[in-house]
């Protein structure tokens, strides 16, 4: 289970990455451009990429909990060990303030009647959600 877990965890984490990075360069053009916030082309875009990221998160909990790297809390050791460390504190810790910060955009763009204003919250909360994932990508074991 644990293989199949990471692998998907691994692809879904480039769709996920795609679709998040459209959704912000979406909200920044629409910010910049003065555009009127459609419900059906600009809310579905920015529901995808909450929705994507809410299933990479729930995969990323599969995982965590079923990795060997887990096994390591009861034997010590995990924060002087910098792999141990990214994928047990950094990488997950990193990711729930993402999945948060992005969440609370979502929320934030819904009480917004301007379009502007629906636009500026959606940019701002999942770009910077979108840096913070990037940020902790534990690389080396992503492309093996």
């Amino acid at each position: 289970m644990y293989s199949t877990v990471l692998t998907l965890h691994s692809y879904w984490a480039f769709l996920t990455l795609l679709v998040l990075l459209f959704a912000s360069f979406n909200a920044i053009s629409g910010y910049y451009g003065n555009r009127n916030f459609v419900m059906g082309k600009d809310l579905r875009i920015s529901l995808f990429a909450l929705i994507f990221t809410h299933i990479q998160f729930l995969l990323g909990l599969i995982l965590y909990f079923t990795s060997p790297y887990f096994a390591m809390w009861s034997e010590g050791g995990v924060m002087g060990n910098p792999v141990s460390r990214l994928i047990l504190v950094e990488h997950p810790l990193t990711n729930v303030i993402a999945v948060a910060l992005i969440t609370i955009g979502w929320s934030k763009h819904k009480k917004q009647d301007a379009s502007k204003g629906k636009f500026a919250k959606i940019a701002l909360f999942y770009t910077i959600g979108f840096i913070l994932l990037l940020s902790r990508i534990p690389y080396a074991n992503w492309f093996n």
